[in-house]
């Protein structure tokens, strides 16, 4: 608790609701915004402000974006036949940084969790449901390679492969610049599965 000044104990405290921000780096980013100029804090405050009231939700691809439908789903270079399903919007962000993916995006929302109580009415799938028009013609389930993002996975592609719609997953394996000494039985056998002819 810092007694010197409520309001720098009050900007700890609101920093702290952010994910991943305990108390000690919350109090370390507010004595950095200390050092910061009075412009640059307005200015900080004022990004913040703007993103809160302009950006929301396509209502196509439940991707964040200032306009709806979004700027990737009314984009006529990118491949309409094609959806790749992530689960947040961090993830179609780094899946289109690594420009091998020139298809359109589709955001659950999360995955699927019983144990933290969210199950498939709580991800974007319905929406997903009304997207599968008959030029649509791969799906590309990218959900993360952890146990809820597997679960997710096999609970989609048993929900679309029925639909007549090519269902397929990002390969898994070795990241680049790994040892394999490092790397854990599970990876190493995906990568095995997932062999190519040299």
């Amino acid at each position: 608790m810092l007694q010197s000044a409520d309001s720098v104990e009050r900007l700890i405290t609101e920093l702290t609701r952010l994910p991943g921000i305990g108390r000690k780096s919350a109090a370390r980013l507010a004595f950095h915004i200390l050092k910061l100029t009075k412009q640059e804090a307005n200015d900080l405050a004022e990004a913040i402000r703007v993103v809160k009231e302009k950006v929301g939700f396509c209502s196509v691809c439940c991707n964040i974006s200032e306009t709806d439908p979004c700027r990737v789903c009314t984009d006529p270079k990118r491949r309409s036949d094609v959806l790749c399903v992530v689960e947040e919007v961090s993830d179609a962000a780094a899946m289109d940084k690594a420009e091998g993916f020139n298809g359109r995006f589709h955001i659950l929302g999360g995955r699927l969790s019983p144990l933290n109580g969210i199950g498939p009415d709580d991800l974007n799938i319905q929406q997903l449901l009304t997207r599968l028009k008959p030029e649509v013609t791969e799906i590309i389930l990218a959900t993360n390679p952890n146990v809820e993002g597997e679960a997710t996975a096999t609970y989609l592609a048993r929900l679309l492969k029925p639909l007549g719609v090519k269902v397929t997953r990002i390969a898994r394996g070795l990241p680049v610049g790994s040892d394999l000494e490092y790397a854990d039985a599970v990876t190493l056998t995906r990568a095995l599965e997932g062999r190519q002819e040299y």
